[in-house]
Formats: C-alpha cells, structure tokens, sequence
C-alpha cells in the first residue's frame, strides 16, 4: 500500500471510479463501477464521506485501521489520506462516496456551519456504525442528491443539492448521538480514565514541567482524536472537555487553598500556570471570589 494516489478535483476520483461527472464540484460515487484493483493509500482535496457495503479490506488511516465494518460511514475533510489495505490481494470496491469540494458551499448554510459537523475530525477508531433503518435513511439521502446531479441544472439545483447535504450531515449528528449511547462496551469507562488522568497528572510533577493539561493531551492519552473526546464529554457530562478540565483543576485549588502555608502564587505553579493571575482570574470567574477572598471565607 505504497503507492499515493492524490484526487485533487471530483473529477480525478469519478475517473478513478469509472463514474461519469455530473457536477465539477460534487459526486455521489458508486464504488461497485470501480475496476478491481489493489490497495493504496489515497489522498482527498474535498469533504469524503465512505458508505461501506460489504467486507473488501481495511479502510486504514495513517497506520491504523479504521473501525469500519459493512454499514458504515467514514469521514473525510479536505487535505486528509486514507487507503485501502487488502493485503496485496485484488479486490472489487463497493458501496458509495459521497464527495464535495470545498468551492460548493461558500454562502450557504452549510458553508456557515461546516466547522460544526466535528466528526470530519474524528480518527480512525471513530467510525459511525449505521442500523439498518440509518443505513436506508442515508442512503435516501445519498438518492435526493444524485437525482439532483442528474436532473437538468436550473436556479434551484446547487440550493437543493447542497440543502440535502446538510439534511445528511444533521441526521448523521444525531446518529452519532445515538452511537455514543449504544456502544457503551466501546466507550465504557472513558469519564473514569479521564477522571484518573486528571488524578494522576495532578499527583505528578507534571504540571510544573508541562504546565495545564490540554484537551489535545488528554484525547491522545485516552487514544481518542480531540473532536471525538470533546464530543463524547459534552455528551457525558454537558460540559465541554475545556471545562471538565477547569472544574477539576478548581476542585484541586481549593483544597490547596486551606493550607495557609502556602501562597497563591505557589498554588498556581503547582497547579501548572505560567503566571498567577491567570490563576486568580479563573478561579474568581468559576468561583465568584478571588483565591485570597475564599481562603478569608473558610
């Protein structure tokens, strides 16, 4: 799987795929067109979004394999590689792809908001696992728009097909919700290892030689991407992982803040900030008082 194949324009991967291009900036892919072929590493210049059907080798991104079983969906921003590894066996792709450039949404709603569909962040562990009935509304989805692209071109067409992108991409926010509840074998006790990290970390000398645990840090100690993690928090517990993190280093200050011996400004260093006040502001802001006026309180 050495070989880089790059798809800069809908029209490369529709060639690729023996698809015919409809619209220079948007494609519904039928992969089942595709000749046989063997696995490589590819690299995508618009949003990519992977139906699969059936078992025909591992979707890898980076060095790992994708989470990625038959009824699945993969996504893909602009500037990201991804291959199929089939072991250097031939094989016949199926399914469908939904492919977008980035020119097609300045303006709409969806170009707006795209920044809001967070799954275009996930990683490969992160897939979305369809029922049968998701699977049906997706690919109904995936129908409006191709009948769109066949459909003769009048001043509605780039509204409707972009409008079914979005009603796409939304149904697939809500089915992530659900897959954050239903897979709980796969998530089970990520609040808890986040807990622990925390508790460690704080227990450590690092803080003072790192500084403030970051969302980033966490997520990759946990084997999460950031998006993933923050959204499974959010979910979780109704704050954003920022905010976890800040509520537990308060809940770690003011118990350092009943010991008299210590300053604020030693407080903070060993809390990890760089400057105290950044310290005191932020505890004033969760707290209502500053460190010194709780410390006077209790």
């Amino acid at each position: 799987m050495d070989t880089l194949r790059r798809f800069e324009t809908i029209s490369d991967y529709n060639v690729f795929n023996n698809n015919e291009t409809l619209h220079p900036l948007v494609s519904v892919v039928d992969l089942s067109k595709a000749s046989p072929r063997s696995g490589s590493r590819m690299y995508f210049g618009f949003y990519t979004i992977f139906l699969k059907e059936v078992k025909c080798g591992d979707l890898v991104y980076g060095r790992h394999t994708y989470d990625y079983q038959e009824g699945t969906l993969v996504f893909l921003a602009p500037g990201q590689v991804a291959g199929m590894n089939s072991n250097g066996e031939i094989y016949q792709p199926k399914g469908y792809a939904l492919v977008f450039h980035p020119d097609l949404i300045p303006g709409t709603s969806l170009g707006k908001h795209i920044q809001d569909y967070s799954f275009f962040g996930y990683q490969f562990h992160e897939a979305l696992h369809l029922s049968e009935r998701e699977r049906k509304i997706v690919l109904d989805c995936f129908s409006k728009i191709e009948y769109e692209l066949e459909h003769a071109v009048d001043k509605h067409s780039k509204r409707l097909i972009v409008s079914n992108i979005e009603l796409f991409l939304n149904y697939c926010i809500r089915f992530y919700d659900r897959q954050f509840i239903t897979r709980d074998n796969v998530h089970k006790g990520v609040l808890e290892k986040f807990e622990d990290l925390l508790k460690e970390y704080f227990q450590s000398d690092k803080p003072q030689s790192i500084g403030l645990p970051s969302v980033a840090y966490c997520a990759s100690e946990l084997n999460l991407s950031n998006n993933y993690f923050g959204d499974l928090v959010k979910k979780e517990t109704g704050k954003s992982a920022q905010e976890y993190i800040q509520s537990k280093i308060i809940e770690i200050a003011k118990e350092k803040i009943f010991d008299q011996s210590k300053s604020v400004n030693l407080i903070a260093h060993e809390l990890g900030f760089k400057y105290p006040q950044h310290f005191t502001r932020l505890f004033k802001q969760r707290v209502g008082h500053s460190p010194n006026e709780y410390r006077s309180l209790n």
